[in-house]
């Protein structure tokens, strides 16, 4: 039976981290099969659908959110004919799919990024991409004094092809992942065509990243001052530099146009971290049609706060003619049973960094805490999105070795901030190959256990 055109209004949305989700030839990197193999194992969560993280040729210097190809399967997880048949397999089994889009940034390994290194100032290459000019005698200075989100500068100096010093390219993110310039209309078309080539292969909606940056105010980039990269703090009218200006919309509108033309329409989610009321406009009827709502994976466990986070998304949604959606867990944020067990006002990056030894974790707390929570969760109107692991639930990984630690944010930090991957760990599906932290928690034990986590999700 089809499914409604509005389905996604009202859907239970399961995030694969296809990197630790299954790995199905024994190689340590979970794949495009592995994800096949497991499809019956989605059908008994009764999911509406499944969201998969980036799962594009990277070289991973920001767990694939820095993209070599946005029109190609990594060969390390699979072909596109893997992904061909693992759309039909999901299909076949009433699961819709969502892909991540990455349009904020490339990585440095993108053929035009390459391009553009190869290129001189001013030419058409550099345009697709923020190159500047330094400030100072030599232009040894970066254009401005912008932070990334993952080292001090927002700017990194390149070379030019003599081997001398050349001008600054810009990244909100790390180096590896330069930001493009949406101002080029040629970045406009491309992703267009990018959208397009995954929604023919019959992917059924798009989960946008950062989808509040793409649209920067390229002529303010010498007078600017230092701006609060976490996007919080950014003025409410639309007219910051660099986040949630009203051009991006445009931008949106567009893609709801190509959207439109399939039959049921394309859906997509943002992920803009701005305020409630801006970031409701995203999820208008004729832009993408969804945000996410991130207040609940802030919020300590309570009624109270629960009440005020829920009644106002509710009431936000139903005033841009959306639904809402509700998250307690995702690949970036500490698991919730962790948190649950934790003291209130424990400062999880803290935690994080003493390996989980500064607070003892409560599990039996956190677990029912857990299930309360996601019972509630589940029975509110709007979108559930889930994250691979929390229907067994799975606690957070604090411990990681350094050796095993890939999350830009610990490198670039000289490690004093932890990162996430210690909720991004390969899941437990049998007792022997689980993590020391999953043990007793494998997909294998609760199957037949009937008050199991897994099957209350189920």
């Amino acid at each position: 039976m089809a499914k409604d055109a509005l389905w996604w209004r009202q859907a239970a949305i399961y995030q694969i981290y296809p990197r630790s989700f299954y790995d199905s030839n024994g190689d340590g990197i979970g794949d495009l099969n592995g994800i096949i193999e497991k499809v019956p194992y989605l059908k008994s969560l009764n999911l509406d659908a499944v969201w998969l993280s980036p799962f594009y040729p990277s070289a991973l210097a920001d767990g694939g959110y820095d993209v070599d190809d946005y029109r190609d399967v990594d060969p390390k997880i699979g072909t596109l004919k893997d992904f061909d048949r693992m759309v039909k397999a999901l299909h076949k089994a009433d699961i819709s799919l969502i892909i991540d889009i990455v349009p904020n940034h490339s990585s440095n390994q993108h053929k035009w990024f390459k391009e553009a290194l190869a290129s001189e100032p001013g030419s058409k290459a550099r345009d697709r991409y923020i190159f500047r000019d330094g400030r100072g005698k030599n232009g040894e200075l970066p254009p401005n004094d912008w932070p990334s989100h993952f080292v001090p500068s927002a700017w990194t100096r390149t070379n030019n092809p003599d081997g001398t010093p050349g001008q600054w390219y810009l990244h909100l993110f790390a180096p590896e992942q330069p930001d493009w310039n949406w101002d080029n209309r040629e970045v406009e078309e491309d992703f267009l065509k990018t959208l397009r080539f995954w929604a023919d292969r019959g992917v059924d909606g798009f989960r946008i990243d950062v989808a509040h940056a793409l649209k920067k105010d390229l002529k303010r980039i010498y007078t600017a001052k230092k701006n609060n990269v976490d996007g919080f703090k950014i003025p409410q009218n639309g007219t910051d530099v660099l986040f949630d200006r009203n051009e991006v919309h445009e931008v949106y509108k567009t893609w709801r146009k190509l959207f439109n033309e399939y039959n049921p329409p394309k859906f997509a989610v943002a992920e803009a971290y701005v305020k409630a009321k801006r970031r409701m406009l995203y999820a208008r009827p004729d832009e993408l049609g969804q945000a996410f709502n991130f207040d609940l994976l802030g919020a300590y466990y309570g009624a109270k706060d629960f009440k005020r986070i829920i009644t106002e998304n509710l009431k936000l949604a139903k005033s841009e003619g959306s639904s809402s959606t509700w998250v307690f867990n995702n690949h970036d944020r500490v698991r919730h049973t962790t948190r649950f067990g934790l003291p209130k006002k424990v400062d999880l990056r803290t935690w994080l960094l003493a390996d989980g030894k500064s607070h003892k974790v409560d599990m039996e707390l956190g677990l029912q805490r857990a299930r309360a929570a996601t019972l509630m969760l589940l029975a509110l109107p709007g979108c559930t999105y889930l994250y691979q692991g929390e229907e067994l639930a799975l606690p957070e990984v604090p411990d990681l070795p350094e050796s095993e630690l890939a999350d830009p944010i610990w490198k670039r930090t000289s490690g004093t901030e932890k990162g996430r991957d210690g909720c991004r760990v390969s899941i437990p599906w049998s007792e022997a190959t689980a993590h020391k932290h999953f043990k007793g928690l494998s997909a294998e034990i609760q199957e037949s256990a009937s008050d199991s986590m897994l099957n209350f999700y189920r």
